[in-house]
């Protein structure tokens, strides 16, 4: 079993890092493999490719299939689903949140609430006041969060994270990085956990 963790890239407005994040705490727990939760953006990303929007927006057909397969998906893993008023959602302020709580123990149930909060609830994940009550779900303080994620010494750390990612070979979300393997997509979690722990 490789002794480093694997890493799991996520972005707050991707439709199938949704059921991913909802899952992968407890598959990685039963697999033996620890996981490093990486927050970043695909609109830089998407920019480079460039496409100014979503594919699946972009491509009506795509995401026509998307929203109803991401149906089937939660269904099948029992996980609320409402589709989002607005997709994708501006999660700038969200994922700033996580990356100054990067490593902290409480960080994974703020990424799931966010989660649940947007396919789930159809809250608006860009406001504060989501963000600050998914960080009271956490049993956090959300003024002493919400002030380090806008402070100005820390907004450079999400641009940091979506460069790591771009350098990895990153494309898209929900991605797992086991050593210098890509594995993209929800449906790729166990076969990412199961690479991960055959690995020295």
């Amino acid at each position: 079993m490789s002794s480093a963790r694997l890493q799991f890239w996520f972005e707050f407005a991707s439709t199938y890092s949704y059921p991913a994040a909802m899952r992968i705490e407890a598959l990685a727990r039963d697999a033996g493999v620890g996981i490093d939760w990486e927050p970043f953006l695909l609109g830089p990303i998407f920019q480079g490719q460039g496409w100014n929007d979503s594919p699946f927006n972009l491509y009506p057909a795509k995401g026509h299939y998307m929203w109803r397969d991401l149906q089937r998906v939660c269904e099948r893993h029992g996980l609320p689903f409402r589709r989002p008023a607005i997709f994708p959602q501006r999660s700038l302020l969200a994922a700033r949140t996580a990356c100054v709580a990067k490593g902290e123990s409480w960080m994974p149930d703020f990424v799931r609430a966010i989660y649940r909060a947007n396919f789930a609830e159809g809250a608006d994940i860009s406001s504060p006041e989501t963000v600050a009550a998914c960080l009271r779900s956490a049993r956090q303080d959300p003024d002493g969060w919400l002030a380090r994620a806008q402070a100005p010494e820390h907004k450079s750390l999400l641009r940091e994270q979506t460069d790591r990612a771009v350098a990895l070979g990153i494309f898209g979300a929900p991605s797992f990085i086991s050593g210098e393997e890509l594995f993209w997509g929800h449906d790729r979690i166990e076969e990412a956990l199961a690479w991960h722990r055959e690995r020295p």
